[in-house]
């Protein structure tokens, strides 16, 4: 069933969200996000991606973004999505210490045979979920939803300008 939720300006700010297959915990390993912070960094420099803000979460993603001029965001997205599908699927076959290997590639297997847009697996839900953030206010709201999935989860305490800091250091550190 297609989605009533589509990108109609590709140079608009849009907040997304992937989400995995039966929202399954798959992302919780610092090799699982790198794959993801690679593929968008990658985008960002060769695709026309525009990051404003994202967090990766262990069974989503949020992002706030648009295309460069003359780019198409939802060829972006659906590249951004193959790829990382694919880094992650063998990143999760390849590493010996991933105690839930079989029972992740058992449900992305079984997503992905009821998908014929899939030719094995299927790590993503199709829908991405693009809203298109016409004001500041809508900015704002989604930007404080990103920074309010990192309290949820555990990563910090509270939300201010210090967390925010400590967390992208904690990323560039990760990233060198």
């Amino acid at each position: 069933m297609p989605s009533r939720y589509i990108i109609s300006d590709h140079q608009a700010l849009y907040f997304v969200t992937f989400t995995t297959v039966e929202w399954i915990d798959a992302l919780p390993r610092l090799a699982y996000k790198n794959v993801v912070v690679e593929s968008l960094r990658y985008c960002t420099q060769e695709k026309g991606l525009i990051i404003c803000a994202y967090v990766v979460m262990s069974n989503h993603i949020h992002l706030i973004i648009s295309a460069q001029e003359g780019f198409n965001l939802s060829d972006i997205l659906r590249d951004l999505k193959k790829f990382t599908s694919k880094r992650l699927i063998e990143a999760i076959i390849q590493n010996p210490q991933e105690s839930r290997n079989r029972w992740m590639l058992w449900i992305f297997r079984s997503a992905g045979q009821r998908n014929s847009n899939n030719k094995y697996y299927q790590f993503w839900q199709q829908d991405n979920h693009p809203v298109e953030l016409s004001n500041n206010q809508m900015m704002d709201q989604r930007l404080d939803y990103i920074h309010q999935n990192t309290v949820a989860a555990g990563l910090v305490y509270e939300v201010n300008i210090m967390s925010i800091v400590v967390l992208l250091i904690m990323q560039a550190v990760k990233d060198y």
